[in-house]
Formats: structure tokens, sequence, C-alpha cells
């Protein structure tokens, strides 16, 4: 795990190594073990390879790499990392969980190994086997190859977007990178706003969905998906290698399948322990990350020094303590509890903002920040984490809505109405918020607007300056969910893709790299998600309401009963509203603050006065509130530009 950042400039100009030297310095958090560089003049030369950035005089093409070093600890994992002959030059962030396979079937045709790093597994598996590797490959991965003979770059991410990569033109040069960050060191990078990706985030709450960050001139490369420049005429046309197809079903009985499932989870799991440094493991309390810690203790026995490190909120609607302690008592760990306050927050929070390099949905991330960084303060370098179970095997209450409607546009109405009648009692909104989100996909597009406002969602509120939006062409919408059959795997392989686990891995990719700790996510894996994909949704969500239906039976034996048989879904959750009633003056202090007043996007009066409106009700807090704060300040840490 680590961060990596390359320049390449035009035929006939050289870049100055000052410039990939604080490229390097601004993602130093990422790889604080070790740091290399590399340049290319261009030529019929070789890329050097060196510690010191001032020797890479003359180049039109830098890379660094700031390594966190995990698998071989020792030079063997140094980068960037040439091919044998030295034509290759290899920039890598990840790791490569399956490498033992891979190493050993290319030991089989010949090719000769001088490390025991994942690195070099990656590097001449795919000079043997091109793109056609990449979907073999089991891990997290973004990487930027560049070939000297053949003149091309090649940068490419990992399926489920575990591990970030960046790209942006400024002043003619390409620039690319683990985090926005280190693009922004380059002179001349705009800082102009995407109006479309700011009203997904205000109204909707959605980051990270395709290639679109908040930036226009930064964009990433999406998931699953690879590229191929050409050196002398580079252009980013991104290329996808796998996809999930809805259509493909499997035909086996739901023991079948529970059984199959915990086979390929257990897998998953002991591939995601191959380290040379310890490992711990990031505890909710929830089905997931019980059920990976006591996986964790199951495969490597009474030997293994299990750390967990979690979350305790103060609110007793929220704390998940108790089930933290089952499950921290039954996997033989040892738990570090995070407990936090509102001061800790307005403290904290612009290292929390400068650490995501964009907008975040809720502070909750600045609770998972504080998780990070307790686990690196105990020494823990790796944690693992049940991220990604809820988008495969529908987690969250929401959910309910989409099985709901799966029913009745299959004219199964008798199922229906039982099944609405169990998922009411299990499902935090009630029946009536199942009935009115079940309408999102029943009704046709032009209706959309007005069952969202139904639902106390508008989508364009008093507070959105429609104005601006609609002369930078971004017209009210909400998000669509593909029409399929199968509503309800439709709409997990949205959240998937573009909703939820894109920010969600976002988040989690930058608190945990803030204080160099890799966190891994044995759920997300092309065979889990294959397989889940394929299953009839009554496995996922079964008629008596029960979410993760097929995955609880998976892990019976393997987590707590008492975890399995929960019937709440508290999720990752901090007090927000509490935290920030108590913050009132920090709050009004934001939203007051010159540069609150000189965001057009936003209608400053109104939404001073729907502030005070929800201050005064005594009731919960919208979420909202937050977007308007992390906003605020996100735009006057960056210098977004606004016209």
């Amino acid at each position: 795990m680590c961060g990596f950042a390359g320049i390449l400039a035009p035929a006939g100009r050289s870049l100055p190594p000052a410039l990939i030297a604080a490229i390097g310095q601004a993602i130093a958090h990422r790889g604080p073990d070790d740091r290399g560089f590399g340049g290319w003049r261009g030529g019929d030369d070789h890329p050097e390879l060196t510690r010191a950035a001032d020797r890479l005089t003359g180049c039109r093409y830098l890379g660094v790499h700031q390594r966190l070093s995990i698998i071989d600890t020792g030079e063997g994992g140094w980068q960037p990392m040439a091919s044998d002959d030295g034509r290759h030059m290899l920039l890598f962030n990840g790791e490569i969980y399956n490498y033992l396979e891979l190493r050993a079937e290319l030991e089989a045709l010949g090719v000769r190994f001088h490390s025991r790093s994942d690195t070099e597994v990656l590097l001449k598996a795919w000079l043997a086997w091109g793109p056609k590797l990449l979907p073999r490959l089991t891990g997290m991965f973004a990487f930027a190859l560049l070939d000297t003979v053949e003149r091309r770059l090649v940068l490419a991410r990992d399926p489920f977007g575990i591990k970030p990569l960046y790209w942006a033109e400024a002043e003619g040069l390409l620039l690319f990178g683990s985090e926005i960050k280190a693009l922004a060191q380059a002179p001349g990078l705009s800082r102009k706003v995407d109006a479309a990706a700011l009203y997904d985030y205000l109204r909707l709450g959605f980051t990270d969905a395709g290639e679109a960050t908040l930036f226009s001139a930064v964009r990433r490369l999406p998931a699953a998906h690879y590229a191929v420049l050409d050196i002398d005429k580079p252009v980013v046309r991104p290329q996808r290698y796998w996809a999930i197809d809805l259509n493909r079903k499997l035909d086996l009985s739901f023991d079948e399948a529970a059984a199959h499932l915990r086979g390929l989870f257990t897998q998953s799991v002991g591939l995601h322990l191959r380290a040379d440094v310890p490992v711990g493991v990031a505890l909710s309390g929830g089905i997931d990350s019980s059920a990976v810690a006591m996986c964790m203790r199951q495969l490597q026995g009474p030997s293994l020094e299990l750390h967990a490190f979690s979350f305790v909120a103060s609110e007793a609607r929220l704390s998940e303590e108790k089930w933290i302690d089952i499950a921290g008592k039954e996997a033989g760990a040892t738990i570090h509890k995070i407990c936090l306050s509102p001061e800790e927050l307005a403290a904290d929070i612009d290292h929390v903002i400068a650490a995501q390099d964009e907008p975040f949905g809720s502070t909750s991330i600045f609770a998972q920040y504080h998780v990070y960084k307790t686990a690196r303060a105990a020494g823990i370098k790796v944690t693992l984490d049940g991220q990604g179970a809820d988008e495969l095997l529908a987690g969250y209450p929401n959910y309910y809505a989409a099985r709901l409607a799966s029913l009745i546009r299959k004219g199964k109405l008798i199922e229906a109405q039982a099944f609405f009648r169990a998922a009411a009692a299990r499902a935090g909104f009630g029946g009536k918020g199942i009935a009115l989100r079940a309408g999102r996909y029943l009704l046709p597009a032009g209706l959309q607007g007005l069952a969202r406002k139904l639902v106390g969602e508008d989508l364009s509120p008093d507070w959105l300056n429609d104005v601006w939006f609609a002369a930078k062409g971004v017209r009210p919408s909400a998000p669509v969910t593909q029409d399929h059959p199968d509503l309800l795997r439709a709409e997990l392989l949205a959240t998937l893709e573009q909703r939820s686990l894109p920010a969600l891995l976002r988040y989690c990719d930058r608190n945990s790299m803030a204080h160099a700790v890799e966190s891994r996510v044995p759920f997300l894996t092309t065979a889990i998600a294959d397989f889940v994909y394929a299953l009839p949704e009554d496995f996922l969500i079964d008629r008596q309401g029960s979410s993760k239906a097929v995955l609880r039976a998976a892990l019976r034996g393997i987590a707590p009963d008492a975890i399995l048989d929960r019937k709440d879904k508290i999720g990752f959750a901090t007090p927000e509203s509490q935290w920030l009633r108590v913050l009132s003056p920090w709050v009004e202090a934001s939203l007051n603050s010159p540069t609150a007043r000189a965001l057009s996007p936003l209608n400053h009066a109104a939404m001073l006065t729907r502030w005070q409106a929800e201050k005064a009700s005594g009731k919960s807090l919208s979420s909202q509130l937050w977007r308007w704060v992390n906003l605020i300040r996100w735009a006057e840490a960056n210098n977004a530009d606004f016209s």
C-alpha cells in the first residue's frame, strides 16, 4: 500500500525535478517508510531510478512513489520498479493478494524473480499477459506502467475502485496520482468546480460517481477500467475490463448458495491476511466486520495477536458497544475503543477535510479517521474491514423498497403484500416510507421529482441557487435505477458502482492512508460479486424481510449467533445532530463566514433561515446541514472557483 504520482510533458519539453519532489511530499503520508523517483528523457534511453529527485534533469516523464512497506519490506519491494531489460517502469499502489499463485504460474513458464514482492509479480504478469491479466487479479490496485519502446503509458484501477487514481491536464502537462492534492502541486491546475458533481453532493449526498470529481479539471479513472496512452499524443480513454452481468442467474438451492458463499468468504479472508506486518481489524459490531474478525481468528488460530479498533457513539441509540464487546470477546481480540466529543470534531475537522480532498457525506468520516489514527498508534499497519457487504447483499433498509417494487413489477402482488408487512416491521422508516420509496422505481422519470418531494427530498429546495446551476447546464434531477426485471439487483449494482460504495471506499482510503494504515476489504472480490449478483433476490432479502439472508446463513458458525440474528441496522453512525447542536456557535460562524456568503450555488439567506428553523425545532438536524458546513470549509481550504 502506497501512493504514487507522475507527470508527462510534451516532446521537447523537460520537467523540473523540484515539481515531482513537491508532489511526492504532498502524499508522503501514504508511504512514510521509503520514497523513490523515476525519470525518462523521452528518447532511446531507459528510465533512471533514484531516491534523489534532483538527479532527474532533462526528463519529460517523472514519477514518484511513497512506500508503505507491507510485503517484502526490504529493498525487493522498492519502487519505482523497472523490468529486467530496463524498458518498463512501474508505479503501483495496493496489494495483489493472489500474487503467490500468479508467481507459481509464471515460474512454470520460465519467468525468474529477484524479490518476494507482489509488485514484481504484477510487473512480470503484465509483461506476460497484458490486459488479460486484470480480471485475474485478486486485490486492490492502481498502477501506471511506462513502456519506453512502445512509447505507451498504461493506467489501471481495480474492479471496485478500492485504490484511487486521478488524472488531469494543466499547462500542457498530463498528471496522474493517488490523491488530488498531489495533482494540485502543478502550477496552473484549474480550481473551477464541476457544477453537476456539486449538485449531486449538495442535494443528494452523492460523491465519487463515474469520472467526475468536484474539480472540473480533475478526473478519476473509473473502477474496473484501464487506459493505454500514446506517449506522444496522450489521451485518456478508459476501457472496461470487468463488469457484473445482471442477466446471469444461478440455479441452486439456498443452502447450496450459503455453503458456496461461506467458502468464497473464508478463502478471501485467508488471502487478505497475507502480509509481513501485523494485521488488525476495524470492528463496528455489525455482521460483516464481526464475521471478518471471527474468520481471522479461525484461520490463524490462538497464536494470532488480534487487535480490533471500534468507534463507540455516546448516544445510546447509536452505540454499537454491546455488539462490539460480543464480537471482540468471541474473536479473542484486544479492543481499542474510540470515543469522541463535539469539541474534538471542531478541532480536527479541517485535518479530515484536507485528508479527504473532496467533501464527504457525514461526520461518521471524522470518527473513521480516528479509528485509523488509533490503529497506527497501536502499531498496526494493516486492518481488515467489512466494507462492501451491504452493497453486495442488500444490507441497508432502503433496499426493502427496491425488493417490494421488484415483486410488484413482476405481478407477484400477494407475495408483495406479505413482504410489505414483514419489511415494515423491520425498516427504520416504517411501512409508509417503504411504499413511498418503492414508488421511485415504479413511477415514470417525469414523476420522480414529485415522489421525492413526498418523502421530504425536494430536488430543488429554496436554499439551492437554481439560477446558478441552470447557467452551468445542470437541472434538478434524481438518479434513475436501470430498468431491469430484478429491480433489487439493479439497485444494488447502482449503489455498488455509482451511489454508495465509491464514496465509502474513498473515505476509507484517505482516512486510513492519512495515518499510513492499509485498509483491506475481503468482501470485495470479483468472485464474491459475480456469485451473489447471480442469486435470486429472495436469497438477499427473504420473504420475512431479513436482509443479507444468504450471508447470515453462510456465516452461521463463523460470526456469533447473537450478531447474526440482529434485526436492527445502526451502521457506522455518529451523534451528528447532537454534536452540531453543541457546536452551534461554530456552525453559525461557518455559515456566516465570508466564504459562505460568496458561495454562488447557495442561497445564503434561505440557508440561514433553514438552519435557524431546524435549531429551534428541537428535532434531529438534517444531514443537509453538515454538507453545507463541509462545502464551505472545503471551498475555503482549496480556493475553489465557483465562477
